[in-house]
């Protein structure tokens, strides 16, 4: 049984359009870094996750390879520092989580490395097209149950229960099969492609919103709107998976429904930013695309600002 599921309720589309990127209801408006309130988070005196972690990936559904691959890339960018080291780069992102544990042990601090598991594609649909949320558990348990974070990622036209009514992915922990006659909890992760069902929710600001200001979407960096909007959501899920995978670790709010790391600062890319504006953004000269993260391979991410606690305030990479 999951311990911890974040959700994302219609209510907040009404203040601010790109709540639905995010992990937890509801939230408050983020203002700009400029002039926001700070935050009180809390550590709630539960484990981070730490030591080395396998980044499993569950494929349910349909992906294209070079889909399968914006994706994974990702995940390798992670802990793969990008040259020159002044670039924004998705490895700098990620460092803002490091800060929660030296919050936690300022004299000792523990450590996190991310690294790409093992994939699993499942084409044939092998539950069916319309998911409930024991069956995306069952298929995070598919991944490997020790030292991972399994996320389940399903195709443009699978539904899932809550998807787009409530909620763009979720995360939070299942205790798996005994290994070595020890029992261990995993963290997952379920992310939906948004592309046909809901863009408007889960793929701000690749796609026009269906609440608040009309502003004109950005280029998707990777040109496929439903997965770049994937890697938003995955990277929010993951942010918080990595400071609260059991409920009990870093959050405002009620356990029910928390603020964490990404989901803190709704709708904040870059400074600036503003409901219904991203912020200021990097634009690739040749596409037009807008990101602010650079990655492995070439690749290009657009990542949401994460909560900073040394400063109470949401830091951006550009």
């Amino acid at each position: 049984m999951a311990s911890f599921v974040s959700t994302h309720f219609f209510l907040q589309l009404l203040l601010v359009i790109s709540f639905f990127h995010f992990s937890s209801a509801a939230r408050r408006l983020a203002e700009s870094d400029e002039t926001q309130q700070p935050l009180l988070f809390q550590y709630h005196s539960g484990p981070l996750l730490t030591g080395k972690i396998a980044i499993n990936l569950i494929w349910y559904g349909t992906f294209k390879p070079s889909q399968r691959a914006i994706v994974s890339d990702f995940i390798t960018s992670l802990s793969t520092p990008t040259r020159p080291i002044a670039q924004a780069s998705v490895a700098t992102w990620w460092k803002t989580t490091d800060k929660y544990y030296h919050v936690v042990n300022s004299k000792k601090p523990s450590a996190l490395a991310l690294s790409l598991g093992t994939q699993i594609v499942d084409e044939t649909y092998s539950l069916g097209k319309s998911l409930s949320n024991q069956q995306i558990v069952a298929l995070a348990s598919k991944g490997g149950q020790k030292n991972a974070i399994n996320v389940v990622l399903t195709s443009a036209d699978v539904a899932v229960e809550g998807f787009c009514m409530s909620k763009c992915g979720t995360h939070g922990s299942s205790k798996g099969a005994s290994v070595d006659g020890k029992s261990y909890k995993f963290a997952y992760i379920w992310v939906g492609n948004s592309e046909t069902q809901c863009p408007g929710q889960c793929a701000w600001p690749f796609h026009q919103p269906i609440y608040g200001p009309q502003s004109p979407p950005l280029i998707a960096p990777n040109n496929d709107v439903g997965l770049d909007g994937m890697v938003v959501n995955l990277a929010s899920l993951l942010a918080g998976t990595a400071t609260n995978p059991f409920g009990n670790g870093y959050f405002q709010g009620p356990k029910e429904a928390p603020l964490e790391a990404a989901s803190a600062c709704p709708g904040v890319y870059g400074k600036g930013a503003y409901p219904g504006y991203a912020g200021n953004l990097l634009v690739d000269p040749t596409t037009g695309a807008s990101y602010n993260a650079n990655g492995a391979h070439g690749r290009k991410y657009l990542l949401p600002a994460l909560f900073d606690p040394s400063t109470q305030t949401c830091s951006t990479l550009v």
